[in-house]
């Protein structure tokens, strides 16, 4: 039985679906501009000089450009006080041409995150991190919800259909991830369970899950037998194992044991190349959605 079921298992190929969603992005930008007389546009922030995080915000300006829309980069050295990082923000919150305002994470240790994040003009949160953001997502209110788990839900969407009635965990309780998650499939109408490191019963609580969102931070914490035959599995995680002998650098793991969890699954999004790329693409549907609503249109279709 256990071989059928890996027979049939799925790989959700989050790359080939964030292709297709930019490209809805793109083709609905000329629309926006006719109705508008200009283009949206996101600026980003960047505090300091850590490479991971320079080389994503080129990625991210690349990408917004790739879709017609204006983009806007913001480098502060990581000497900046919080002043200066809230005043370049208020700046942009009342800049006619942003829509879309990302602060790039993490700031530099001697600023005050939370205090910088909500600066930002709630209806130009396009990473959804404002506690306004936070407030009316948990209210049913539309607002910008975070990227990521929004790119999770469009996976299961489109892998599931609807969504009602389905048993659901989220492993991970991060305010980037784990909770937004969960706010969003209990909108979906599932019964969803809360889970992380500290869970009593971990295995047996994920055991029960028709759908499994993993966020926890652990490499390859989750296992195959935790996982119900025929459940759908979205692995978050990324994570760098430590170098094998003749290995210049680790392999990317997800918090998924792929290998066990892939034959009893009858879904799994793989690392790298699953949810990864779906955050890119949400942060420009956000941008493109907050648009529309700072110009008083109705939010685009089909995003």
């Amino acid at each position: 039985m256990a071989g059928d079921v890996a027979t049939a298992a799925h790989v959700i190929d989050g790359k080939a679906f964030a292709a297709g969603l930019r490209a809805r992005i793109a083709e609905a930008v000329p629309a926006f501009r006719a109705a508008t007389g200009r283009v949206p546009g996101l600026a980003v922030v960047l505090v300091g000089d850590d490479p991971a995080s320079a080389v994503y915000v080129g990625s991210k300006g690349k990408a917004t450009l790739a879709a017609g829309m204006a983009s806007f980069e913001h480098r502060l050295p990581a000497s900046a006080t919080q002043d200066a990082v809230e005043a370049l923000l208020a700046t942009l919150n009342a800049d006619d041409a942003v829509d879309g305002i990302l602060l790039q994470l993490p700031l530099p240790a001697h600023l005050g995150e939370q205090r910088a994040v909500a600066t930002i003009d709630p209806d130009k949160d396009v990473d959804g991190l404002t506690p306004v953001s936070a407030g009316r997502l948990a209210l049913g209110i539309p607002g910008m919800v975070p990227c990521t788990p929004y790119g999770c839900l469009l996976l299961l969407e489109d892998r599931l259909g609807d969504l009602s009635g389905k048993e659901a965990i989220v492993v991970g309780r991060s305010i980037l991830v784990g909770k937004p998650m969960a706010q969003l499939l209990l909108g979906a109408n599932c019964t969803v369970t809360m889970a992380h490191s500290r869970t009593r019963d971990l295995p047996e609580r994920v055991r029960r899950a028709d759908i499994v969102v993993a966020a926890v931070g652990r490499a390859e914490m989750v296992k195959g037998d935790w996982i119900k035959p025929g459940a759908v599995v979205i692995d978050v995680g990324i994570n760098r194992l430590p170098p094998a002998a003749g290995e210049a650098k680790g392999r990317l793991v997800g918090d998924v044991d792929y290998a066990e969890v892939s034959v009893v699954a009858d879904a799994i999004t793989p690392v790298p190349g699953g949810v990864g790329p779906m955050t890119i693409a949400c942060l420009l549907r956000n941008t493109l959605v907050a648009a529309h609503r700072r110009a008083g249109l109705a939010d685009p279709e089909g995003l």
